[in-house]
C-alpha cells in the first residue's frame, strides 16, 4: 500500500497498524534466525550498558544526593519560569530528573558497548536484500545463514555512530527547550488573561502534558532512525538526521507504534529489576546468591529486549527505504512525459 493512497482516519489507522505488525513480524522472524548471533551481541556488548542502566535506575529510587540536586535545579527553574505548582510540572521534575541523572550515569556505557552493538547488528542486516515485508523463509531460502559481522566493518561505522549520538544529545534537550519554551508563553498567557482557576490549569496541564509527550516521541524515533542511518550509510551528525527526517516522512505513527512494543519491554524488564532486586535487598541483608543470580538474568532480558529494538529500527529502515523507492518509480514516468511533451 501506497503512502497517500488512502484518505480517512480510520484507512489510515488500519494502514499504520498493517505496516507497524509487517516490520515487528519481520523482525522478530530475522531474530530468531540469527539467534546465536544476536544472543552473543547481547550477552557480549549490550549486557553492561543493561547493568548499568538497571543500577542507575536502582541508584536513582534510593537515596542520591546527585539525584536531589538535579530536581531541586529543575523545581527552581520551573518555578522561575512562573510554571503553576501542579501534579503535572511534579511528575515531570520527576521524571526529568531521573533520565537525567541515568544519561549522565550511562554514557560512558553507551558510547562503547550500545553504540558497538548497533553497529554490529547493522552490519549483519546491510547485506539482506530480501523484501522487507516478508518473513525470512526456510529451506532453500533467499537469505543467507547469519553470521557475526567482521571487526573492521563494526570498526568503520562506529565513529560515525558515536557523532550522531552525541548529535542527536544535543538535538532531544533542543526540543526539550522548544516544549519548554511553547509551555511558558501558554501559562503566563492564560496568566494574563486572568484563565487562572483550577479548571484551567488543569486543562492547560493536560494539553502540555500531550504536546510534550508528542514531541518527545518523535524526536526520539527520528533519532534512533538517524542513528540506523549512521550505520547503514556511513553518513554521521547533522547530515544523519536530516536522512532519517527524509526516510520518515509520512511514517511517523508507524514508527511510534512500532517504538511502543519494545520500549513497553525494555520498561517492563527495569520495573522487574526494581521489583525482585531493588525492594528484596533490604530484606536480604547481606549478599545473597539467589538475588545476584536474579539481577544477570533481568539484566540480560533487558539486553535482549534492547537488540530486539534495534532489529526493528533496521528492519524499519529498510521499509522506509523501500517506500521511498517506490516513490521515486511512480514520478519517473511522469517526469519522462513531461520532458517528452
Amino acid at each position: 500500500m501506497r503512502r497517500g493512497g488512502l484518505h480517512g482516519g480510520a484507512a489510515t489507522s488500519a494502514t499504520t497498524v498493517a505496516r507497524a505488525r509487517r516490520v515487528l513480524r519481520v523482525a522478530v522472524a530475522v531474530f530468531f534466525h540469527g539467534y546465536h548471533c544476536y544472543t552473543s551481541v547481547a550477552a557480549l556488548l549490550v549486557f553492561p550498558f543493561s547493568a548499568a542502566v538497571l543500577a542507575s535506575g536502582a541508584m536513582a529510587t534510593t537515596s542520591s544526593e546527585v539525584l536531589r540536586g538535579v530536581s531541586a535545579r529543575l523545581r527552581s527553574m520551573f518555578h522561575a519560569a512562573g510554571f503553576p505548582p501542579s501534579a503535572f510540572f511534579a511528575l515531570l521534575n520527576a521524571k526529568l530528573s531521573q533520565t537525567v541523572f541515568t544519561f549522565a550515569a550511562t554514557l560512558p556505557f553507551t558510547l562503547t558497548f550500545l553504540l558497538l552493538a548497533k553497529a554490529c547488528v547493522a552490519a549483519m542486516l546491510r547485506d539482506h536484500r530480501d523484501d522487507a515485508h516478508e518473513p525470512p523463509r526456510g529451506g532453500g531460502g533467499r537469505r543467507r545463514m547469519a553470521a557475526l559481522p567482521p571487526c573492521a566493518s563494526v570498526a568503520r561505522a562506529y565513529p560515525s555512530l558515536v557523532a550522531t549520538h552525541l548529535f542527536n544529545s544535543f538535538a532531544m534537550l533542543s526540543t526539550n527547550a522548544a516544549v519548554f519554551s511553547l509551555l511558558f508563553l501558554a501559562f503566563n498567557g492564560a496568566d494574563l488573561l486572568g484563565f487562572t482557576s483550577h479548571a484551567a490549569t488543569l486543562a492547560l496541564s493536560a494539553a502540555g502534558a500531550i504536546v510534550y509527550s508528542v514531541a518527545i516521541g518523535i524526536a526520539t524515533v527520528v533519532c534512533n532512525l538517524a542513528v540506523v542511518v549512521a550505520a547503514m550509510e556511513r553518513c554521521a551528525g547533522h547530515a544523519a538526521l536530516l536522512r532519517a527526517c527524509v526516510l520518515i516522512r509520512g511514517q511517523v505513527p508507524t514508527a511510534l507504534a512500532l517504538a511502543l512494543p519494545t520500549n513497553l519491554g525494555i520498561a517492563a524488564s527495569e520495573a522487574l529489576f526494581q521489583l525482585r532486586v531493588v525492594s528484596q535487598r533490604p530484606l536480604a541483608g547481606k549478599f545473597a546468591l539467589g538475588l545476584a543470580g536474579e539481577a544477570v538474568s533481568i539484566a540480560y532480558i533487558h539486553a535482549l529486549c534492547v537488540i530486539l529494538e534495534i532489529i526493528v529500527s533496521c528492519i524499519f529502515y529498510r521499509s522506509c527505504r523501500r517506500s521511498e523507492a517506490d516513490e521515486l518509480r511512480e514520478l519517473e514516468p511522469e517526469e519522462k512525459g513531461d520532458l517528452q511533451a
